[in-house]
């Protein structure tokens, strides 16, 4: 049976800020890929990209990916995104579609919060004037808003759990991440939640409500990590707010999804030459646009582009797993001399997987039964042996040796 190490990002924010069209430029393949590692996509899931220099130019190689996409030498590996419903104040008390979208947040390993930066929409989504609603208050509603969801899950049967974690002597982080395990939360993320706040992890019935909430919001950072995506930044009132949102505990991205979702379609057309990401795009076909279409694709070059240096939506996609999610991508081969597979395929496989991942641990995620009988991994570089508790590297293309096979 094949594993999937894959991580679910959700993308967030309340109504018309622009979070369907992120989600929609995100989602809008730059090709088909026969073989992505999702079987089942949901209406409210959709496969995007995250992009990274392939290593086939460095080995001199022409590949043939199966698992993602290889254009103009920069590797595109698919991951799944969840559009989660659009939030307002008091979804956590089951206001508006708030049990929808904490039932989806749940599934979620890390968020991307997408703000209308220019401050045209007010606190519950609707369309006002461009710089009348501060947009630093929807961070703050957002965080309370999970924040609060979490407390209520964890209140009613907290004094329990702290009375047995101090009997029993076996700390309070065990029954914590029982509690809360279907929120995807780990037993790591409650002691680095512990640690941070502060708290007695020996005497958690000492605990004041003030240091509960303090921890169940520092796990929330934990074990939600989130991007703030400054959407609508081509606005003349986005700039100031971006500038002020930047002093954020979070990392901050301008965007402007409209323009990437014109950009995917042009390209989908084969009217531009784009992929996503670029800092440019050139007209390929200027004989099938109208005057207007040239004008406006001309406008996202000089707004977006050339001030941004890009839309800001793969720049998201790539922090959100490269740093929020701290993933990495590996090669795996199991012909060292070609770099292919058993079907003669060059470096077919990109997978992205947690930084310290081992080599045995690896092989696990490709095949159960490659973990099981593995002997030994090869370096591709230097054709070294890597035992099974090596840390594997960002762009490490490696051969595993097994009892039963080679991968």
């Amino acid at each position: 049976m094949q594993k999937s190490y894959s991580r679910l990002l959700g993308v967030i924010g309340k109504p018309n800020t622009g979070k369907s069209t992120f989600f929609s430029a995100a989602t809008l393949a730059a090709a088909e890929i026969a073989n992505y590692p999702f079987t089942t996509i949901k209406p409210n899931r959709g496969v995007g990209y995250v992009r990274t220099p392939c290593v086939h130019e460095e080995f001199k190689v022409k590949d043939n990916p199966k698992n993602s996409l290889c254009l103009d030498g920069v590797r595109l590996v698919p991951v799944e995104l969840i559009d989660i419903a659009g939030l307002v104040p008091g979804a956590w008390e089951g206001r508006g579609l708030g049990n929808q979208f904490l039932d989806e947040i749940r599934r979620a390993d890390a968020l991307i919060h997408i703000v209308d930066a220019s401050g045209g929409t007010d606190c519950e989504g609707r369309v006002c004037k461009p710089g009348e609603h501060d947009p630093l208050e929807d961070v703050k509603f957002l965080e309370h808003e999970i924040t609060m969801w979490m407390v209520t899950i964890l209140k009613k049967d907290w004094p329990k759990i702290a009375r047995t974690a101090e009997a029993d002597k076996k700390g309070v982080a065990v029954p914590l991440e029982e509690r809360l395990t279907g929120l995807g939360i780990r037993r790591q993320h409650v002691g680095e939640a512990i640690r941070r706040a502060n708290l007695n992890v020996d005497k958690p019935t000492t605990w004041s409500d003030e240091d509960f909430y303090r921890f169940v919001d520092t796990l929330r950072r934990i074990s939600k990590p989130m991007l703030i995506v400054a959407n609508k930044i081509d606005l003349p009132t986005a700039e100031a707010n971006l500038e002020r949102m930047k002093e954020l505990d979070y990392m901050v991205i301008p965007c402007s999804a409209e323009a990437e979702l014109a950009l995917r379609r042009a390209a989908e057309k084969q009217l531009i030459d784009y992929k996503p990401g670029d800092l440019n795009f050139k007209v390929t076909q200027p004989e099938k646009l109208s005057p207007n279409q040239i004008k406006a694709l001309e406008a996202v070059r000089e707004k977006v582009l050339q001030k941004n240096g890009s839309t800001g939506i793969q720049n998201a996609m790539n922090m959100a797993y490269f740093k929020l999610l701290n993933m990495i991508t590996v090669y795996p081969v199991e012909d060292l001399e070609h770099l292919s597979d058993h079907n003669g395929r060059v470096l077919p496989d990109a997978y992205l997987i947690p930084k310290g991942t081992t080599a045995r641990q690896f092989a696990y995620l490709i095949h159960t039964e490659l973990g099981e009988s593995f002997i030994y991994a090869i370096d591709a570089r230097d054709k070294r042996r890597i035992g099974e508790d090596a840390i594997l590297k960002d762009r490490d293309v490696i051969s595993i040796v097994s009892a039963k096979k080679r991968a």
